[in-house]
């Protein structure tokens, strides 16, 4: 297991099996060539004239993802350096993915020295949080090997004695785990993480919480198949009723003393989405264990706001399905009564996580909370419109903007999305029920489904983020996203709480 410290040293001096420096790219009608970053100069000091030369002699560019791996003949304590560029910026997305990028390139070091920009808290935090994140590998699954992480990761910051850059070092790490569990959790193959197995998981993490002299435990409470079906969760056990594992709902409580504000939290758990009887083309199912992705952040994000100790009340509600095809599925053409009581015509059972989403958004708004957020890997829409990188918000306006600010933060890419009237007149539009689930329109039908969730938000301060896109990377890894699942939105969702708490401090 890797152990993080923070210190303040010279680069040049510290002994390390391999030293890390940024590499800043060239402006374009620059002439200077590609220019050592902030955290290296004493690396570049050390070997004096002889550093651009060495640039130049093997190609660096200081392009983003760029990394080079040169052997120091003892001009440096460390017998490895590694060269990672930067791009043109240096704020915390660049570092971010730098050290990423570093990660993935430093392999057999026993131990490992960052010297990227990391003068500020924000940077700390990048170049923590990118590192770890850069470095992770889902490997439940496969033999057992040699681990080729390193023991010890040392960020070297020259203020690395200010409370401050301390407090961040710390908070990074947090986030991190909770980014890295959200992707285990999601990279899990989904007949061994079905909803009752899944809520359990949930459970367990919640009641390791609270272990240490003034930290609050989160409470759990799960309710069954038996349950939800007093309670009349229509929407949770219409979609899972097709499914031989019954649907659960999770209900996580962190409720500080002192706090004065209090968020609630939803998040889509649909373990595997095959459609339903609107059944998917095979080629479309493959990354559908990724349709719990929601949920898997929500509560990584509440662990961490309670290990975290933020001032803040925080409710959070995960229902969870399996959505299958058999002979008890629920039809194109039922209709479900949802909890509280609306009635909702279903025409696309492939369209089914706002439906469990539905149930627990009313559960949260009998909470009272000042503010609520749902996420979920909910439209492909979304994908079309934004790409696989960044996430849609719709909703109320300030929340939406406190979102956005947020993932600024968070280095995490949102874009705010409408809800005109114009769509909310279509999810009214049933000739039977109350509410139409979805009516096959494709020109605005990510915003369909955000109009939808609306109606069941009691006019509450809401924001329904759709991370369809970014929860999933088929591809190779790039920065500090590996392949697989990303945690995206953990740490929006941890950053709009703090923003919120710090409002009443």
């Amino acid at each position: 297991m890797t152990t993080y410290q923070l210190r303040a040293a010279n680069p040049a001096k510290t002994r390390a099996d391999a030293v890390v420096v940024g590499v800043v790219q060239a402006a374009q009608d620059s002439t200077t060539g590609p220019q050592v970053a902030v955290g290296g100069e004493d690396v570049a000091k050390a070997y004096g004239r002889k550093f651009r030369p060495l640039l130049s002699s093997l190609g660096v560019t200081g392009k983003a993802g760029e990394v080079y791996r040169i052997p120091t003949g003892g001009t440096l304590s460390s017998p490895v350096l590694v060269l990672v560029g930067l791009g043109r910026e240096t704020d915390q997305v660049a570092v971010r993915r730098a050290a990423g990028a570093a990660a993935r390139a430093v392999t057999n070091a026993s131990s490992v020295a960052l010297a990227l920009p990391a003068d500020s808290p924000t940077l700390v935090r990048a170049v923590t949080e990118g590192y770890h994140l850069g470095s992770y590998r889902f490997t439940t699954y496969k033999k057992p090997t040699d681990d080729t992480a390193p023991g010890t990761v040392t960020v070297l910051s020259p203020t690395a004695r200010k409370s401050e850059i301390n407090d961040a070092f710390e908070t990074a790490k947090v986030l991190a785990t909770a980014v890295a569990t959200t992707r285990d959790w999601v990279n899990t193959p989904p007949g061994h993480l079905r909803p009752p197995g899944f809520a359990d998981a949930v459970a367990a993490a919640a009641g390791a919480t609270g272990k240490g002299r003034g930290r609050t435990k989160v409470k759990a409470v799960v309710h069954d198949e038996s349950a939800l079906a007093e309670l009349g969760c229509g929407g949770i056990l219409g979609v899972g009723a097709g499914s031989d594992a019954p649907p659960r709902l999770v209900e996580l409580t962190y409720s500080p003393r002192g706090a004065k504000i209090h968020l609630a939290l939803v998040g889509k758990g649909i373990t595997f989405d095959s459609g339903g009887l609107t059944i998917k083309p095979a080629q479309g199912m493959s990354d559908m264990k990724c349709d719990m992705a929601g949920a898997a952040a929500v509560v990584q994000a509440t662990l961490a706001i309670a290990e975290l100790g933020l001032p803040i009340k925080v409710s959070t509600f995960v229902p969870m399905a399996e959505n299958m095809v058999s002979g008890s599925a629920t039809r194109p053409g039922d209709v479900l009564t949802m909890y509280g009581g609306k009635t909702v015509e279903v025409l696309n059972t492939d369209a089914e996580g706002r439906l469990i989403l539905a149930d627990a958004l009313v559960r949260a708004t009998e909470t009272k909370p000042d503010v609520i957020l749902d996420v979920a890997t909910l439209t492909g829409h979304m994908v079309l419109a934004l790409g696989d990188r960044v996430g849609g918000v719709m909703g109320s306006d300030e929340i939406v903007d406190g979102v956005l600010s947020a993932g600024e933060i968070a280095g995490e890419a949102h874009w705010p999305m409408p809800l005109p009237e114009s769509i909310t007149e279509r999810v009214k539009a049933s000739k039977i029920a109350d509410l139409l689930q979805h009516d096959w329109i494709r020109p605005g039908g990510g915003l369909y489904a955000g109009a939808f969730l609306q109606q069941f938000t009691e006019g509450m301060p809401w924001a329904h983020l759709d991370i369809a896109g970014p929860s999933f990377h088929s591809g190779s890894a790039y920065g500090h996203v590996t392949s697989g699942g990303t945690g995206f939105a953990v740490t929006t969702v941890v950053e709009f709480a703090r923003a919120l708490a710090a409002r009443t401090s």
